[in-house]
């Protein structure tokens, strides 16, 4: 069985999703204020409070945003994703 993704674009899709992760980190300068501090102690979470709510409210926006496409994105019919579509095969 063929893969669906061959060798070279296996390699471009590396190649974009690393060029675009690089750019999200390189895109603010580090303060002198951060280069200062004292790291964050092993019983210090992860993800703050501040960084769960953005997490989860960019969730919900993105459920919000989808759902709404899916259900109501034709016309308001508000046609599931199982109901077939009444003009194929025409």
């Amino acid at each position: 069985q063929d893969s669906p993704l061959k060798a070279v674009q296996m390699l471009w899709v590396n190649l974009i999703m690393d060029t675009l992760a690089s750019l999200a980190l390189a895109t603010e300068p580090p303060t002198e204020a951060l280069l200062l501090r004292k790291p964050y102690g092993r019983d210090q979470p992860l993800i703050s409070r501040t960084m769960l709510r953005n997490i989860l409210g960019h969730a919900l926006y993105q459920l919000l945003v989808i759902f709404t496409l899916l259900f109501v994105g034709e016309g308001g019919r508000g046609r599931g994703p199982q109901e077939p579509r009444g003009d194929v095969g025409r």
